[in-house]
């Protein structure tokens, strides 16, 4: 099976131009904001540029595809105007993501702040539920993946378990899987730089999300130390995890149905090519 390996990329003149873009810097899956990640309301996917995407994506056997969700959705808002608001952005999301042909589409789970942690859960699963009523994504093999957090107070998704009981809610209702974030398990406490803190992390794993379920890792170096709960990426290899955890994630055979991708950060011209070659050189052959 070939590794899929890539990075968070723009989408300037068309959504379409980050599969070209892909290829260019050796990436072959990538993410993208289908819309501004700073504005509620978005306009719908021009037909061209979803049928240019889905072309392009198939003559360079470029995937999967994931959309990163607005950062201004919050499902499990104690505000019923906020999470109103962010139920529909929700939708417009899912249905821009079924446009383009999109496999994933990633959410952080959001902020209970003023509620009980149980609330929260209960309201993030309720709003993801109605956004997603009705769509036609039965037979598309489309997902939703719920992103573990850095673990910040409030914070939904701030634990494997929390996660796990979130999709446990879904199941029923949504196609759910799960994003895990290399730098946001590192800061929330988890330890993936040991060798013993890996294979305790990856036991959490199994009795919670389970391996089958992570679909896609986010490969991120942090530039907090572990169990800081402060969420700041770093260039791979460059940040207090350092090169190994990433070797270790690449060559697990347990997440080899996974994709990899960093969402590292743009300092110089040629670091998202130099963050995908850091990773593609981890691979054993």
């Amino acid at each position: 099976m070939t590794k899929r390996i890539g990075v968070h990329l723009g989408t300037a003149g068309g959504a379409s131009n980050a599969v070209e873009r892909a290829r260019e810097i050796d990436a072959n899956t990538f993410q993208i904001f289908s819309s501004s990640p700073r504005m509620w309301r978005a306009p719908k996917v021009d037909p061209a540029q979803a049928e240019r995407m889905r072309a392009l994506r198939a003559k360079f056997d470029v995937g999967p595809l994931v959309i990163h969700t607005s950062y201004l959705v919050n499902v499990c808002s104690q505000s019923d105007e906020v999470r109103q608001k962010s139920i529909a952005a929700f939708r417009g999301e899912i249905e821009r993501a079924l446009a383009l042909g999109a496999e994933y589409l990633v959410l952080h789970p959001g902020s209970w702040k003023g509620l009980t942690r149980d609330q929260g859960l209960s309201l993030a699963a309720e709003s993801i539920a109605r956004a997603i009523d009705g769509l036609p994504w039965q037979g598309t093999g489309f997902h939703i993946l719920i992103e573990n957090t850095a673990g910040a107070e409030f914070s939904l998704g701030g634990s494997f378990e929390q996660v796990a009981e979130l999709l446990a809610r879904l199941r029923a209702h949504a196609p759910v899987a799960v994003c895990l974030d290399t730098c946001h398990t590192h800061v929330a406490g988890y330890d993936l730089v040991s060798d013993q803190g890996y294979q305790d992390t990856m036991r959490q794993i199994a009795s919670t999300v389970t391996f089958d379920a992570v679909r896609v890792w986010h490969c991120n170096d942090a530039k907090a130390a572990r169990g800081s709960k402060l969420d700041r990426h770093q260039h791979i290899g460059e940040g207090t995890m350092g090169l190994e955890p990433f070797r270790s994630l690449l060559n697990d055979p347990r997440f080899a149905h996974s994709a990899f991708i960093a969402e590292t950060p743009v300092d110089a011209p040629g670091d998202e090519e130099r963050n995908v070659l850091a990773l593609r050189k981890l691979v054993k052959a």
